[in-house]
């Protein structure tokens, strides 16, 4: 996919507006209507999951793109785990949605939940809210998400906390490593590339192409203590780096840490 235009050319502009936010709205609108009606009758969440799996792959085809799945093979490695990624999109949900082939729970920002369709499924499939500037409640976050990976149930994470504004890896947040620590449990890296320059932050028109989901090899937690966490995370953004082909530098800004 080849870097996206600045300023975007109007034929884009146009085809976003009169094309792929009608076709997009329509599929979020159907699928999140369809699940919320499953929600009161599924309460395992798979059904749930493979409508998001069927929204998610809509978006992406009404978006105009294409994904491509890069060691794939890591996915199947661990039956539980938790999957984190770079973020650099709204586009990146439905990416990873339609990536993962298997019924997983997300930690998402809660003010996420107000959102029609989008929330509603959120709320009624089991997902888990964290605010990241309440300590307190992240903390109580992330005892949920243990306890959902103790049952079972791999976790996906974004652990920059929001999108990045440039393309390339931020600072992370504790949460991915410090939940796989608790859980004892491996946790997968994933780049997302290509998903920047569809829809980068604070723009609304979307340059399609080629996106490429690259999954790496699992970081094994065993014996890992909650005092590691930092090191954990820091071993997690160098291997997201690495995936995505990007140079990662020591930063003078600490990560946060939740331990």
């Amino acid at each position: 996919m080849s870097q996206r235009p600045n300023p975007l050319p109007r034929l884009y502009c146009w085809r976003t507006n009169l094309v792929h936010i009608p076709v997009l709205a329509v599929i979020t609108a159907v699928c999140g209507s369809v699940s919320l009606l499953v929600s009161f009758f599924d309460k395992s969440g798979r059904a749930q999951q493979r409508i998001a799996r069927l929204w998610a792959r809509g978006v992406v085809w009404g978006a105009g793109c294409r994904i491509t799945v890069r060691g794939a093979e890591n996915l199947h490695k661990c039956p539980v785990a938790v999957y984190a990624s770079n973020h650099t999109s709204y586009m990146d949900t439905p990416v990873v949605f339609a990536a993962l082939p298997f019924q997983f729970r997300i930690l998402a920002k809660k003010e996420l939940w107000p959102i029609a369709f989008i929330g509603w499924y959120l709320d009624r499939s089991g997902q888990i809210p964290i605010n990241t500037a309440n300590p307190r409640a992240t903390l109580s976050s992330l005892g949920v998400g243990v306890k959902a990976l103790r049952s079972g149930m791999p976790l996906f994470v974004f652990p920059e906390g929001a999108r990045t504004t440039t393309g390339n890896l931020q600072s992370f947040l504790s949460g991915a490593a410090y939940l796989a620590i608790r859980a004892q449990v491996p946790l997968v890296p994933i780049a997302l590339s290509g998903v920047y320059d569809l829809l980068p932050i604070h723009t609304r028109h979307l340059y399609p192409g080629e996106l490429t989901v690259t999954v790496g090899e699992p970081i094994q937690t065993a014996g890992m203590t909650v005092r590691q966490t930092d090191e954990l995370t820091e071993k997690l953004r160098t291997a997201i780096g690495e995936l995505h082909g990007q140079p990662v530098p020591v930063e003078s800004e600490r990560v946060v840490s939740l331990a």
